[in-house]
């Protein structure tokens, strides 16, 4: 297993936290500042993000080198998509979408080397630096993360938190609450999106397995992680840049909303 790629399951085996954040921008240099600034994971979005086919090798690579572990959340549950990620260096896949057992049975399986599943060979790396573990070490290493955040995900999490080689559960809290009815209401603003929350993370811990959350504050985070998650996204890149300018233009004497667009209707995304 490799160095940065055990990070994450360091944390877990410790009974520990793992902090991640967000990487939507399709720049080596920015994914490499994310992966050097002290974060658990960096986890680069190939389903929301501006990051796509063309352009994630190079995020990759910078991510490499640096200490965190490289996460890729693949656009939707094709097998091509998940073995295409770990070839090129993730250390693991996010899966979204993930509504059922055999859903996330078959996300392990597209991650799993035969004859324990149908990942073809073939490691990008492996001619570069020589780097490719072999097979066995590469499934002992690899991280399959599965998402819930539908209806149907929510009624099948306990059996989903239990199928043999999902890493984590990670929940998308917005999809999540559309699912259910509630818009885009939040833990704090609808009763019934927390309990759904509090569910998951019961079925994850009845399962043994680690439920994680995408966070839209610190301050979410760190409610959460008080209330039993262990892998909690803190930041995006792009809410950080803009957040951080901002910061810096007020503490100037600046003023940060002269150039800011108005709030859509409904709050801010």
């Amino acid at each position: 297993m490799s160095g940065h790629g055990a990070r994450v399951r360091e944390r877990w085996t410790a009974g520990e936290p793992a902090h991640g954040v967000w990487s939507t921008l399709p720049d080596p240099v920015v994914a490499e500042l994310l992966g050097r600034a002290g974060y658990d994971y960096v986890c680069v979005d190939l389903q929301h993000g501006m990051t796509g086919p063309g352009t994630v090798l190079p995020v990759l690579q910078a991510l490499r080198h640096t200490p965190a572990t490289t996460l890729v959340r693949v656009p939707g549950p094709d097998p091509e998509l998940m073995m295409r990620a770990l070839d090129l260096g993730a250390d693991g896949v996010v899966v979204p979408m993930v509504d059922t057992p055999e859903q996330a049975a078959a996300a392990v399986a597209a991650c799993t080397y035969p004859p324990g599943g149908v990942r073809s060979w073939g490691p990008v790396w492996g001619d570069v630096d020589g780097a490719a573990p072999p097979p066995a070490e590469a499934d002992a290493g690899r991280l399959v993360v599965v998402m819930v955040e539908t209806a149907a995900g929510l009624r099948n999490a306990a059996a989903i938190a239990a199928v043999p080689g999902v890493a984590a559960v990670y929940v998308g809290p917005n999809d999540l609450a559309l699912s259910l009815g509630h818009g885009r209401a939040t833990y704090t603003t609808s009763p019934d999106v927390h309990a759904a929350l509090d569910g998951l993370v019961a079925a994850a811990a009845g399962a043994g397995t680690v439920l994680g959350l995408h966070c839209a504050t610190p301050e979410m985070a760190a409610y959460w992680q008080a209330r039993g998650v262990r892998m909690l996204t803190v930041a995006t890149d792009t809410t950080l840049l803009r957040a951080g300018s901002a910061d810096a233009l007020a503490r100037a004497g600046g003023d940060p909303r002269a150039g800011a667009p108005a709030a859509p209707a409904g709050g801010a995304r």
